[in-house]
């Protein structure tokens, strides 16, 4: 049996507003569901869902994502205009070049670069 990835859930305090930033970033319109939930489909991505749970974050994440960009600053300007944080500077080893970036509710996420 294989399993198939069908969407990445978040927990967060504000869901609709969560979704609306990472549908700005990603492309896909934000969709609002029952239960407080909500979620986007990137045009060329996985599902990402937002689970509404009282708890703020308070730690580091043990799971990110890493999302490939052309031009990292760019991107970066992009999403602080949009609520986020960038975190530190540009870090390049030979994988390539990264940038750690928070969103609106604390989670981290990089911007990569080959």
């Amino acid at each position: 049996m294989r399993a198939r990835l069908e969407q990445i859930v978040i927990d967060s305090n504000d869901p609709a507003l969560l979704v609306r930033f990472w549908a700005e970033l990603l492309g896909g319109e934000p969709v609002d569901r029952a239960h407080n939930w909500s979620h986007v489909e990137p045009p060329d991505g996985v599902r990402m869902s937002f689970q509404p749970v009282p708890e703020h974050k308070t730690t580091k994440n043990r799971l990110h994502l890493d999302l490939e960009v052309e031009d990292i600053e760019a991107a970066v300007v992009k999403a602080v205009s949009l609520g986020a944080q960038r975190e530190g500077v540009v870090v390049t080893d030979e994988q390539g070049s990264f940038q750690v970036m928070r969103d609106p509710e604390g989670n981290e996420f990089c911007f990569v670069r080959d």
